[in-house]
């Protein structure tokens, strides 16, 4: 008896919108299976699919993690500035903008 093939999604999320994409892979298939399906999709094109870091659910998981059915392979992007410096630029930039306190004069 065959195995039931199994049906994975890979996603790549991008900041004004996603690629998102169902395969349908044969058992045993792995995440690396997977994003070679990916790599070959024109929906996927100038997408490092090969070069990025891939997890299933939100955890970073290996290429040779053996799939199971209804996966969600993600693509995570690389981090555009480290979230410490993020933090600090932002209450840097809140200080800056803030008015200097008014002070109050007495009239006696």
């Amino acid at each position: 008896m065959a195995a039931e093939p199994l049906n994975v999604e890979v996603i790549y999320a991008l900041p004004d919108g996603a690629v998102a994409k169902a395969y349908r892979l044969t058992p045993p298939a792995t995440v690396a299976d997977a994003l070679a399906l990916a790599a070959a999709d024109p929906d996927f094109q100038g997408i490092d699919v090969n070069g990025s870091e891939a997890g299933i659910f939100g955890h970073v998981v290996p290429r040779s993690r053996a799939l199971q059915d209804g996966d969600r392979i993600e693509l995570y992007r690389p981090l555009a500035i480290d979230p410490k410096e993020a933090r600090r630029q932002r209450v840097k930039r809140a200080r800056a903008s803030r008015l200097p306190a008014a002070r109050i004069r007495s009239t006696r």
